[in-house]
């Protein structure tokens, strides 16, 4: 990207995936980033890549190699098990990468994303929204600078698929609904409790009612902190919170809004990423990790 910027062009970045995540988020941060150029879009399904292309005026591709072979970093917006293997393609093209959580649902998966990134010497970045977002990413560098943490509490319960009432716009997402909040919201648990606390090293999980898991963490500072996670909640019951305590006091996530603004933040860390070769620390090797703390927790739960 050094050499594209000394040529006065901006990178050009695609985008690959067309629900309800790429067409609130995904395509309008792109499009109204001013240090990329929006290229195009793939998508499983044509006519809904070519409905998204044309609502912003870019390309569709109708091979997610041709868009590699375009672009010089990519952004995905699919399920976690279509997401890996296309991260690889696309770091072998030498594209960046702008990654979507959870990178994969199998260590193998995205030991093999994180593999490509660092052979290949690409920029990755996994959004995840609470170290983006503000004031809750700042927040979280605040609490990470503190020692003598004790311990930790976080709830993720999101009404995706509520017991009572309609399913929200991201009900149409088959991984979502085998896989669960463990898979979708842990990541963001996860992510947070993990540069304040230190790393998991070990962990414990429970089932609840519907999909809800409660993890049970020991931390490398010694800290022991738990996350309890669901899709199904409901709706008067759905919520996220994270309180922390320890010898400084007591300390609360703040709450946070704006999400295309905070992945065009994370788009700004994989443009610096890019440019210095200093590999972001929420990249697809921190990605990786979360998969395989996940992986621990799904072993414990009964059989699918």
């Amino acid at each position: 990207m050094a050499g594209q910027a000394s040529a006065g062009r901006r990178p050009r970045i695609g985008l690959l995936g067309t629900g309800p995540w790429a067409h609130r988020t995904h395509a309008p941060a792109l499009a109204a980033h001013a240090g990329v150029e929006f290229a195009g879009v793939w998508g499983r399904r044509p006519e809904a890549a070519a409905e998204l292309a044309h609502e912003y005026g870019v390309k569709v591709y109708e091979d997610p190699d041709a868009l590699f072979a375009d672009c010089d970093a990519v952004a995905f917006a699919l399920p976690p098990d279509i997401q890996a293997p296309l991260a690889v393609r696309a770091a072998a093209a030498g594209c960046h990468l702008l990654l979507d959580k959870p990178v994969a649902t199998t260590v193998e998966a995205a030991r093999s994303v994180a593999d490509a990134v660092a052979r290949h010497r690409v920029a990755s970045v996994v959004f995840l929204t609470l170290r983006f977002a503000e004031p809750t990413a700042g927040w979280v560098e605040e609490q990470a600078a503190r020692s003598g943490w004790f311990t930790a509490a976080a709830h993720w319960l999101g009404a995706v698929f509520p017991p009572d009432g309609t399913p929200s716009a991201y009900a149409d997402s088959p991984w979502r609904k085998t896989k669960g909040g463990l898979w979708d919201v842990g990541p963001h648990a996860l992510s947070v409790l993990i540069p304040i606390l230190g790393e998991v090293t070990a962990v414990s999980a429970t089932p609840g009612p519907s999909d809800v898991v409660q993890l049970a963490l020991r931390h490398a500072s010694g800290a022991a902190s738990t996350a309890v996670l669901s899709l199904g909640a409901p709706r008067e019951a759905a919520g996220v919170g994270l309180e922390l305590r320890g010898a400084e006091g007591v300390y609360a996530l703040p709450g946070w809004s704006d999400v295309p603004g905070a992945y065009g933040r994370a788009l700004d860390a994989l443009l610096d990423a890019a440019r210095t070769g200093v590999p972001d620390s929420r990249g697809a090797e921190f990605g990786a990790r979360l998969t395989e703390i996940l992986a621990q927790a799904q072993e414990q739960l009964p059989a699918e």
